[in-house]
């Protein structure tokens, strides 16, 4: 990957649709993917595809021919990243018992009653309207850096969490037009079914999520209402929308918004981190992991045994966030 000249195109894309099976589906998709040089995280399940991919432009187009070939995903929504990077370096397809984590165990609920997607434009009008309410649907670490104006974030964990806790913290506003976004649109849709579900009357959600909106309103010349920096799944942990910095430092507090993860394999806390903070703490979230960082690589390994700290890369929870945090500032 390092090595390639070729200019890679970052597109992320979903659809739900019934896979009868999803380990056949998923090794088809592999063969056919891998043959074209496509890199990225899939998620394959019964109620569908959700995919991040990295592809090189001379074959952009084949893709979007192989695409074409599945009944469900002919002629499917591609979300082109705005930002140009390195997004992903291998292919991984994974088949999971959903392509959204949502701890909905109803029977009666079902994705063919969903909201009604709204476009750009679309999107910024009814923002004028008092009766909108905004509700961002991502997590804490993605709000932070960037959001709609006027959004409200849903303060979970999860997004299994955040689906009935929007439903309680809108119970009073059922009448309301109520627009859902998320990043690329997966998880405001299945939101936005959940809010019908639950008896919500005026229920929208952003087609394509920020990515999408993104490109539409640089495409169509629209004032831009999302402030700041779109956190992303892959490498790049940001794409640029606005030039606003609304988040700070979780060290010294000044104004920042670049995630990394803790350079001490055996934290990788998420977090964000100016370039000054960066430099005093060689990447570390902490004197405490900047220390191990500089132990010998035998020793690293050797306090780390036992300890797997590889899915914190995206943790998701304050709950570690926080005393992290709190030990910072008390440097």
């Amino acid at each position: 990957m390092y090595a390639e000249t070729e200019h890679r195109t970052t597109i992320s894309f979903y659809q739900y649709f019934v896979i009868d099976d999803p380990k056949l589906f998923r090794d088809e998709l592999y063969k056919e993917l891998n043959a074209l040089k496509v890199f990225g995280r899939i998620y394959v399940a019964a109620e569908g595809i959700n995919a991040q991919i990295s592809v090189p432009d001379s074959n952009v187009n084949a893709f979007r021919e192989y695409l074409d070939t599945i009944d469900a995903l002919k002629d499917i929504r591609l979300n082109i990243a705005v930002d140009d990077g390195k997004s992903f370096w291998v292919l991984k397809i994974k088949v999971r018992e959903k392509i959204v984590a949502d701890g909905i165990n109803d029977p009666g609920f079902s994705m063919q009653n969903k909201g009604s997607y709204v476009n750009a434009k679309q999107m910024n009008e009814l923002l004028q309207d008092d009766d909108t309410v905004v509700i961002d649907m991502r997590n804490h670490y993605e709000y932070e850096v960037g959001h709609f104006e006027k959004a409200i974030e849903i303060p979970s964990d999860t997004f299994r969490e955040q689906l009935p806790m929007a439903v309680d913290m809108m119970k009073d506003k059922k009448d309301k037009n109520i627009i859902m976004y998320c990043t690329g649109g997966i998880r405001c849709e299945k939101a936005s079914a959940y809010m019908l579900h639950h008896g919500f009357n005026h229920v929208y959600h952003l087609e394509g999520g920020i990515i999408n909106y993104a490109r539409q309103a640089k495409n169509d010349g629209l004032e831009t209402k999302f402030i700041g920096k779109n956190f992303v799944f892959d490498d790049r942990l940001g794409e640029r929308i606005t030039a606003d910095i609304i988040a700070k430092c979780h060290q010294c507090g000044k104004p920042a918004d670049t995630h990394t993860n803790c350079k001490n394999d055996g934290c990788h806390l998420l977090f964000i981190q100016c370039d000054e903070c960066a430099k005093q703490f060689d990447g570390c979230c902490t004197v405490e992991c900047q220390t191990v960082y500089n132990l010998p690589l035998e020793e690293q390994v050797e306090l780390r045994k036992g300890i797997d700290k590889g899915m914190m890369v995206f943790n998701k929870s304050k709950k570690r966030l926080r005393p992290r945090l709190d030990e910072m500032n008390k440097k």
